[in-house]
């Protein structure tokens, strides 16, 4: 066993700026401890007693890179098989076991790696320990034809939900198979072909899982509270027997080039705006270049200064929005450069406009202050990854699995910190100018014409709906699961111990002269605050005919102020290395910061002059309505938006909830800036407004920072309207949106519900949270893992201040909607009529263990004191609520069911492909489906 340990402290390494050096050093480390298995597992621990939780993540060097032609996502399918069972962890349990624990998990598939975790309370370390080391080294023997089938038609619908029904779902696999050649493992998407999920083997399954998930192909971190000595007794208990597998070779990088441009076109069943797509192959990660063409890639399109933005943007008005991003991973990169071009806009004038913006780039140069914004948003996304023992255990993982050093991003960063002037025309010249390229032109079905000139029809092939890909199970009498043999008793789960002692973060709270209240709570794990001033109101003030007002008018808050640009305004919040950013809720809008605790003050400077003085710049405005009304009517054919507009239209009514936060086409066109004015001077007002932050900073130094604030920002006496909840329907019935040629149907099925400040609404989300709150919940755990006809099924409960809703929703297989339907309805019938005790327990557990896990992050306590205020809960709000859990009963849970809960006083919506759909949905037994326009 060999053993390295690493102080390892941040560092913004040396920066060389015209001949000088620099060195600035955060003010926080962390001791990291390195050491090796003698089976070849890589162990990283890091003790972090901020909170009793720890987070164990396992990364297996393996993704879909590792794959070969006609075995295409087989990395990402055996992911989803991790998670089924292994020899002592029986069927569906891993993530029982942890939920039950108060914990959470999950996992991910990337090219290049394949990762697991869980994040839970100290006292179930031990037992995710266990249960990571059984599906490492004890899970072959269990994986059988019907798990197989179940998880293959799962995979099959997650492409189907993120790729095959989405809009310009195609465009990432088109590229990776033009951009390399055939053959090279980046030729083909992570999560595979249709035809290979179908064709996939058990004996495929099991090689796979031999070859690649060995210890020694293995990196175990466990980052949070525990004793280390205990912890590596656990790991060598657990994961030491567990015999070294086959070596893994190391490959080296597999760049690319093209002998010619390439240009492609699809016509898109579900886009209604056209988008151009231009790559350009680079380097691997790590590699200097690489980081240079990072910088690139911001000083391209990354602000509004910028001359891809200057030009398609604000110039020629072509789109809202264009991305140039570097996208460097472990055997090569690509430097990518998209539009999502305004509907009706030909393709060609994007591609021109591109190559205006790199002549643009080329004259008007750039500055050191420009590379200063740069380099400072990196430092404050540097320290943002230390926020959470999950965090943490991520980064160390990530770095030792790629470098072999846990403290890597030391060199990492100085990587970023060192990138000059001459590195970033350096690459331009040798990976942009005058290169060739990949183009995709994604047009919107039946306008080709859109498309450049010199594309050529990319050959797509869709699937059919009516023949959506199925692996049929077959009749298989299963053998017993054949245990392997143990030093130790495998099969006896390890106990939890005695739940650790949260302690529940107390505000401060206090109050200015002009009426806004503060609360706040002080962390100061990392030299990082996060706040925000939010005032009530929101769109309970707009009006129906001019709805989308209050989201329009906090877009134009971060349009500059009266005495800054929106582009200088832009480059003084990003030379803090902050984010300050307005947004409009339902019932407020507020602006939301992010920075380093030394740039406190001068973040709330800006926050100030952008609150006090907005520009109301008209040029902007222009823009600013044209961005939202392209955006609605991309929004147009998109499965998922339609659900949830035409949902909340059905379950508000006619009132301003029932319509986009965004507005409509129609109700955007009628606003003026004038409407954003009076709806400033009108609703702007410290009386009805609420400082909040959480964070390295007191409550002294706090309202020390806000003097100027209290001073200048004047009361207003104001009322903010209230909301009628409208009744549900008095029966159930069924509504249909035509998408024709969906690959799948979304079902959305929802009523009125209660508001948060009910007394009972607490008790309602207790309530579904066996239902459909979690993973183990009833719809998930039928529609997913039994039928394998989603890749997820779930329910809510939401809630305001004065509305709220009750929705449970899936999107499935064409083939299954008639069913799926039917088992949401069915399912809710049978829960209003018996509550196992099972479910009681579970719940109870899972919610009140899950309480260690609440308070870790300043984004968590930002969220508990906003719930405090917004709703005027009880400092200890949440230990009501565990008090609440302890007495719950069947009986309790089974009355806030059938009180909150009712299945025949519903709106049943879906949304799929009418043609094969529609009438089979007569048989649910809600009468006939009510076909509504879209």
């Amino acid at each position: 066993m060999k053993n390295l340990f690493f102080l390892v402290q941040l560092v913004l390494i040396t920066i060389s700026l015209s001949g000088k050096s620099v060195q600035k050093e955060a003010a926080f480390s962390i001791k990291v401890e390195k050491y090796t298995l003698d089976n070849g597992l890589t162990v990283v621990l890091h003790e972090d007693k901020s909170d009793p939780i720890a987070s164990v993540a396992v990364y297996y060097h393996v993704g879909s890179s590792r794959e070969t032609e006609g075995k295409t996502g087989f990395a990402h399918l055996f992911e989803h098989m991790m998670f089924q069972r292994s020899e002592n962890v029986g069927e569906d349990q891993l993530f029982k076991n942890i939920q039950e624990a108060g914990g959470t998990l999950n996992g991910s598939t990337s090219q290049d790696r394949t990762n697991y975790y869980e994040v839970v309370p100290k006292n179930a370390l031990e037992m995710a320990l266990w249960m990571e080391s059984d599906r490492m080294g004890y899970l072959e023997n269990t994986v059988t034809q019907a798990s197989l089938v179940n998880q293959q038609n799962v995979v099959q619908n997650e492409k189907r939900q993120s790729y095959d029904n989405a809009p310009y779902g195609f465009n990432q696999g088109l590229i990776l198979k033009s951009l390399y050649p055939k053959g090279h493992p980046y030729s083909w998407t992570v999560i595979g072909e249709m035809e290979d999920l179908t064709n996939a083997t058990v004996d495929d399954v099991k090689a796979f899982h031999r070859k690649f998930y060995s210890p020694n192909n293995a990196y175990l971190v466990i980052a949070g509270d525990y004793d280390k000595g205990e912890v590596k007794k656990w790991v060598e208990k657990y994961f030491g027997e567990i015999p070294k597998g086959e070596n893994v070779e190391k490959r080296k990088p597999m760049n690319v080039t093209l002998s010619e441009t390439k240009k492609l076109y699809h016509e898109d069943n579900f886009a209604k705006a056209p988008m151009l797509t231009m790559v350009f192959p680079t380097v691997e990660r790590f590699s200097k270049d690489s980081y240079a063409l990072n910088f690139l890639g911001e000083l391209l399109a990354g602000t509004k200064k910028s001359p891809l933005h200057t030009v398609l943007v604000k110039d020629k008005k072509l789109t809202s929005r264009v991305m140039a991003r570097n996208g460097s991973q472990e055997l090569a990169g690509s430097f990518t450069i998209s539009v999502t071009a305004n509907p009706g806009v030909n393709l060609t004038e994007v591609e021109n406009a591109i190559f205006e913006g790199f002549a643009k780039f080329e004259k008007d140069d750039f500055s050191e202050e420009d590379l200063e914004r740069i380099r400072a948003s990196y430092e404050t996304i540097f320290v943002s990854r230390f926020s959470s023992v999950q965090g943490k255990a991520f980064t160390l993982a990530e770095y030792t699995m790629n470098t072999g050093n846990p403290q890597y991003y030391e060199k990492d960063l100085a990587g970023f910190m060192n990138v000059t002037a001459a590195d970033i025309k350096s690459v331009y010249e040798k990976y942009i100018k005058g290169k060739n390229y990949i183009e995709t032109n994604f047009v919107p079905k039946g306008q080709a014409i859109l498309a450049v000139k010199d594309a050529v029809n990319a050959g797509i092939e869709e699937e059919d709906p009516s023949k959506a890909a199925e692996v049929k199970t077959t009749a298989v009498v299963e053998e017993p699961i054949k245990k392997t043999p143990s030093k130790i008793d495998r099969s006896v789960m390890p106990p939890i111990g005695p739940d650790p002692e949260v302690t529940i973060p107390k505000p401060w709270t206090g109050a200015l002269s002009n009426g806004m209240k503060l609360m706040g709570i002080k962390q100061s794990e990392l030299p990082m605050v996060q706040y925000s001033i939010t005032i009530e109101g929101g769109r309970l003030f707009d009006s129906v005919e001019k709805a989308g007002l209050a989201s329009l008018l906090a877009s134009m808050m971060n349009e500059g102020t009266k005495t800054k640009t929106p582009e200088e305004l832009e480059l003084a919040i990003g030379l803090l290395g902050a984010s300050i950013y307005f947004s409009s809720g339902d019932e407020n809008i507020s602006v939301n910061v992010s920075t380093l605790e030394k740039n406190f003050e001068k973040t709330l400077a800006l926050v100030e002059e952008m609150l006090l003085e907005p520009r109301w710049d008209e040029e902007q405005f222009a823009l600013a309505k044209s961005r939202v009304i392209n955006n609605l009517k991309r929004n147009a054919a998109n499965p998922d938006y339609l659900a949830q507009t035409k949902l909340n239209k059905l379950i508000f009514g006619d009132n301003i909830l029932a319509i986009d936060a965004s507005g409509t086409e129609e109700t955007v066109s009628a606003i003026t800036i004038a409407d954003l004015k009076d709806y400033y001077n009108k609703y702007f007002s410290p009386s009805i407004s609420t400082f909040l932050v959480a964070g390295d900073v007191d409550k002294s130094r706090v309202e020390k920072a806000l003097v100027n604030l209290n001073k200048d920002w004047k009361a207003k006496k104001i009322t903010v309207p209230t909301f009628t909840i409208p009744s549900p329907p008095s029966s159930s019935q069924l509504y249909f949106v035509d998408v024709p040629g969906a690959k799948q149907s979304v079902i959305s099925i929802g009523s009125p519900g209660i508001p948060r400040t009910n007394p009972d609404f607490y008790a309602a989300t207790v309530a579904n949270y066996k239902l459909g709150g979690s993973f183990n919940g009833n719809f998930n755990l039928i529609l997913r893992e039994e039928k394998g006809f989603t890749y997820g099924a779930r329910s809510y409960f939401s809630g305001g201040k004065s509305s709220g809703s009750f929705v449970a929703s899936s999107k499935v297989r064409t083939n299954s909607t008639l069913e799926s339907v039917t088992i949401f309805k069915t399912e809710m019938e049978k829960y209003r009529q018996e509550i196992p005790q099972e479910y009681v327990d579970f719940t109870k557990s899972a919610l009140m263990k899950g309480n260690a896990l609440r308070f870790e992050t300043l984004g968590d306590l930002i969220g508990m004191i906003r719930n405090i205020s917004t709703y005027n809960l009880p400092f200890d709000y949440v230990k009501k609520e565990e008090a609440f859990l302890k007495e719950l009963s069947t009986e309790k849970l089974r009355e806030y069911a059938n009180k909150y809960i009712d299945p025949a006083k519903m709106y049943y919506l879906v949304v799929g492909d009418a043609s094969t759909q529609l009438n089979e949905l007569e048989k649910v037994g809600l009468g006939k489906p009510v076909l509504i326009e879209n």
